[in-house]
């Protein structure tokens, strides 16, 4: 996937799963202790160099926010796999300077497959 392989650094192997919502809220219920579900969740390994982890993305979700958004899904589902590329490979936005910087890198990836910015107007996470 192009999108994936735009955020790699270094190489890698990541394993992207699509699943229901049911599946997203339990495994963001088991591993992050909330209730909801998610997007996408990012599951790091610590195996170097060949396998960097799993991104699990929910589609119901990436499309309820997308339509939310006022943007194609294809865009969004490109800035979520970004986004969790980057989580595999430890960054983070826990805070504000984190955030930042985790946010202009993903601006950037997606700006070279003409993507546009995606923290224009409200902000996904």
């Amino acid at each position: 996937m192009k999108w994936a392989r735009a955020a790699l650094v270094g190489g890698g192997r990541v394993t992207i799963r699509l699943v229901d919502a049911d599946e997203a809220r339990a495994l963001n219920k088991t591993y992050r202790g909330k209730d909801y579900a998610t997007n996408v969740l990012s599951f790091p390994y610590e195996r170097e160099p060949l396998i960097l982890g799993d991104l699990v993305i929910c589609p119901s979700v990436v499309v309820a926010e997308a339509e939310l958004q006022n943007k194609p899904s294809a865009t969004h589902y490109a800035h979520l796999t970004v986004h969790g590329m980057l989580h595999l490979q430890g960054w983070d936005h826990e805070s504000d300077d984190d955030a930042q910087a985790m946010e202009t890198k993903e601006t950037e990836i997606l700006a070279t497959m003409g993507f546009p910015d995606p923290y224009l107007g409200s902000p996904v996470f």
